[in-house]
């Protein structure tokens, strides 16, 4: 069964109005391919944009946002109509050919975020069992890349070898993934007590040991993803967010992609919004919405990015990402739809801090006790 309520697109009062937030979502429409799959953008000077599962899915639960429904649900059946038997994704699609066949950690797992939004949106039962052995292979996929520390390697490639690195946006990621599927799970009858532990051994490591993970310190997703996955929470979501501002963020322009480029972007502005807003930080987070309204166009479509060195855009097209991002933002802030919450609290249940586990397994045992 469906919820009409939930159909309502939101709106941001002096920002976007309902009617603009659907008109980003039919941006969206306008670039799926008839299989249903989103790409990041459709063919532009000859240059074909390609489809990855993580976006995929956050464009899919834009949709839903906005009350698009039906392309919603084709972007999901598609999904689960290419899974592979080991419970993956190829990196990437171009034009229907796949043309990185490794199968990434994050974007496998983020279907259990799609599905448990979309269940949360709609209260569709019956469309939540038809996914759950998409989303269960997929989570089984992506804790066979869980290091005994905790974190979670961030490709198998094609060969069956796995990398040996974990990416920290990936792991943060995956730990508001996991925490979803467990809630799948439970709602659904088929409770999996594994992956709650698994969840709580990677937050931990996530929050609390650094080395764990490649440096990719340059990037802005590194800086913000920790808070908006969930893991870090209070004063230390405070402090991380304070410490990386002024390297990241240009007053009045946005969220840069990287701290050494002068490139704005709406899409990582945006995940910026929502984790400032998980912080209680929302005086920030709606300012910064409204800065980067700059990268509107007029058909509700967004610009990936401002380079405001050269004063052009860049690099060029208005990625359907981008517009997902934006619609998403716009939910958290105005905080009207089930699935609105996402960033904070799932299925009653605060994202926060986690205990490890076992804490053996990533040497805190060893660690000296804090009088």
């Amino acid at each position: 069964m469906r919820s009409e309520a939930a159909s309502t697109p939101p709106s941001v009062p002096g920002v976007l109005t309902a009617d603009d937030v659907v008109a980003t979502a039919r941006s969206i429409v306008a670039q799926q391919e008839p299989s249903g799959a989103i790409p990041w953008f459709t063919p532009t000077g000859g240059i074909a944009g390609h489809v990855d599962a993580w976006n995929h899915v956050e464009a899919a639960m834009a949709l839903t946002v906005a009350g698009l429904h039906e392309p919603a649900r084709r972007a999901y059946t598609w999904l689960a109509s290419v899974q592979r038997p080991d419970g993956s994704w190829p990196a990437k699609w171009v034009l229907g050919e796949v043309t990185e066949p490794g199968g990434e950690s994050n974007q496998a797992a983020y279907v259990a975020v799609g599905t448990w939004h979309e269940l949360e949106m709609t209260g569709d039962e019956e469309f939540a069992k038809a996914m759950w052995p998409t989303v269960r292979r997929a989570v089984e996929y992506t804790l066979e890349l869980q290091t005994r520390r905790g974190e979670i390697l961030w490709i198998r490639h094609e060969n069956g070898v796995a990398a040996d690195e974990a990416l920290l946006t990936g792991c943060s990621s995956i730990y508001q993934s996991l925490r979803c599927a467990v809630a799948l799970g439970e709602r659904l009858g088929e409770p999996r007590p594994e992956w709650e532990l698994a969840a709580d051994q990677l937050g931990h490591v996530v929050a609390a040991h650094p080395e764990a993970f490649s440096d990719k310190s340059r990037w802005s997703m590194d800086w913000y993803y920790p808070v908006l996955g969930g893991p870090v929470r209070g004063p230390d979501a405070r402090a991380r967010l304070a410490d990386g501002w002024d390297t990241f963020v240009v007053p009045g322009l946005g969220c840069r992609c990287v701290s050494d480029q002068p490139w704005v972007t709406a899409a990582e502005s945006c995940e910026l919004v929502m984790a400032l807003d998980a912080a209680g930080d929302r005086d920030r987070a709606l300012r910064l919405f409204t800065e980067i309204q700059h990268l509107r166009h007029e058909d509700g479509s967004y610009w990936t990015g401002w380079q405001f060195a050269n004063q052009r855009h860049f690099p060029g097209d208005r990625s359907t990402y981008t517009a997902a991002a934006v619609i998403l933002a716009a939910d958290v802030l105005a905080d009207a739809s089930p699935g609105a919450r996402l960033f904070k609290e799932i299925a009653g249940r605060r994202l926060g801090p986690s205990a490890p586990a076992d804490p053996d397994a990533c040497g805190c045992a060893l660690a000296p006790v804090r009088r």
